[in-house]
């Protein structure tokens, strides 16, 4: 091939890979309707053609054998003089171009050129003389012809003369072009038709691409695909009919969805009712703290709208369950802290007792007041101490008992508590303990007085038990199955969220937690210690 040709269309078709889609595929379509259209006028042409060609021979044997059974050609064989305005009427009245009738030996008796008689015929004679009716294209005085040669038989059945009767190709080929220009204009009609639908169709395709090239949208679904599987944070995607379109590799983790999700509706994903609740919504929101069965999530909803019409919503999800637990620590930190605080301002109030009644020269009962009070704190950590050799809930018990006695509430330790280090998870086992007793002192405070809260801790062969109990107006059966619902709070603000977190980590250490009554309630969890029992 010639260098500059190949230079060419290498550059044609840089050219053509520079469009964007939608202009290559209006390009592709109009080729594409132009062949189709073209083919279908070539192939009207050839089938009209060919029909024309055998409408033409089926005519021409018509009026032949027509003319070859007359009794009056039989009669007149020989006598041009009578053959000849015979022939020409039959040939004006059935639209053919020549009727001629010949002697056995080919000698015309008839023909539209009064010239041409008595002159050898010019065609295919052999198979009539044998008595057969047969059709033949050929060129004879006028052209090109379709034609058909028949048997003149007397009473006998001898072949006594032959009679041919043809149309020239020409009439033909005139009737074909008129019938190709009817062709011709249905097919420009057709093409029209089709190349407005298919710019249609690509002024639709490039609004919905953005005028973008296949290579700027396959680079675009490339960098789609990796962000999606390569981002932590859980990305959902939900239509304005609440079905699921899109679910990344960290939503589907953070939300323990398996298998085929596109397509499926919200509410058949079997997420907890808050979150199935929130996405169903279609509305936006802000850095709202959701909870599944094992995690804590920030959830953001952002609606997606083009003009006033809404697409859905824009799902985000990040994982923020060791942030919360390290929040509940944090809270724990700072309860520890406001009880040391607590007891420092108690310190210096008894401190100040003690001065002053040695300034005033009661040594005597300074030394009481004072052994009394280092007495009864001592207890209480002795009490803890012993019962409790989980260090950790040692300190938070140790720092519930000052906050809760700073609230006027009695925290007692059950003389029967005897705990043991239980290789749980001290995050956890905080955020249970510290939120039912939080809970315990907000109910006990509700109550009637003496407000009072009882901790006991356990563990037996199988599981770790932990009962915490107060002297509040307790909570009825549906209130304490709606108790560990994101929200849920006595206060009536909706933000409640300890004991949601509670259940949470029960679930998440594989524990169940009880309700009851006695006379206040009474929240009863077991926790299946490692490698015993349960697990």
């Amino acid at each position: 091939m010639d260098v500059g040709k190949v230079v060419g269309l290498r550059t044609l078709s840089g050219w053509i890979r520079r469009w964007s889609l939608a202009r290559q595929m209006l390009a592709l379509q109009i080729v594409v309707v132009g062949v189709t259209v073209a083919g279908g006028v070539v192939l009207t042409f050839l089938q009209t053609s060919e029909l024309l060609v055998e409408e033409a021979a089926g005519k021409a044997r018509a009026v032949t054998v027509s003319v070859a059974d007359s009794p009056s050609v039989l009669a007149a064989l020989g006598d041009s003089a009578v053959l000849q305005p015979y022939a020409e009427r039959v040939r004006q009245e059935t639209g053919v171009d020549f009727i001629t009738i010949m002697s056995t030996g080919g000698l015309r008796y008839t023909h539209p050129n009064p010239a041409q008689i008595g002159r050898p015929f010019l065609g295919t004679i052999a198979p009539a003389l044998k008595g057969e009716t047969f059709t033949e294209t050929y060129t004879g005085t006028l052209g090109p012809s379709v034609r058909a040669v028949a048997p003149v038989r007397d009473g006998d059945g001898t072949v006594r003369a032959l009679v041919s009767a043809g149309i020239t190709v020409e009439k033909i080929g005139v009737r074909l072009h008129g019938q190709l220009a009817g062709a011709a204009l249905i097919g420009l009609l057709g093409l029209s038709t089709g190349g407005a639908g298919t710019y249609l169709v690509g002024t639709r395709l490039r609004r919905q691409t953005h005028g973008m090239g296949p290579g700027e949208l396959r680079r675009m679904y490339d960098y789609h695909d990796a962000i999606l599987h390569a981002v932590r944070e859980g990305l959902l995607l939900v239509d304005d009919a609440g079905r699921l379109t899109l679910c990344n590799d960290g939503a589907r983790e953070l939300l323990g969805l398996y298998g085929e999700m596109d397509g499926r509706h919200v509410t058949e994903l079997g997420l907890p009712p808050s979150l199935t609740e929130l996405l169903a919504t279609g509305e936006n929101r802000t850095d709202e703290i959701h909870l599944t069965g094992e995690r804590t999530l920030v959830v953001n909803v952002a609606v997606v709208r083009s003009g006033n019409r809404s697409l859905g919503t824009v799902v985000t999800l990040r994982d923020h369950t060791e942030l919360q637990s390290l929040t509940g620590q944090l809270n724990a930190e700072r309860g520890f802290a406001d009880s040391l605080r607590a007891a420092a301002h108690e310190s210096a109030n008894r401190l100040h007792t003690v001065i002053t009644l040695v300034e005033l020269g009661r040594a005597e009962q300074a030394v009481a007041f004072a052994t009394a009070e280092l007495r009864a704190a001592q207890q209480l950590t002795d009490r803890v101490v012993g019962a409790v050799r989980e260090p950790v809930l040692a300190a938070l018990l140790l720092g519930k008992s000052a906050e809760a006695a700073e609230r006027g509430v009695e925290l007692m330790i059950s003389p029967d508590t005897d705990l043991d280090d239980i290789g749980l998870d001290e995050r956890d086992l905080v955020t249970i303990l510290g939120n039912l007793i939080d809970n315990a002192v907000d109910a006990a405070m509700a109550g009637v007085a003496p407000a009072q809260v009882d901790v006991r801790l356990l563990t037996d062969e199988s599981a770790f038990l932990v009962s915490v109990a107060d002297s509040g107006p307790g909570l009825d059966a549906a209130t304490a199955r709606e108790a560990f619902r994101r929200g849920w709070t006595t206060k009536g603000d909706g933000r409640g969220l300890g004991l949601a977190m509670v259940g949470q980590a029960v679930r998440r250490l594989g524990g169940t937690i009880d309700v009851g009554r006695g006379p206040g309630a009474v929240f009863t969890v077991r926790l299946p210690l490692r490698g015993k029992g349960d697990s």
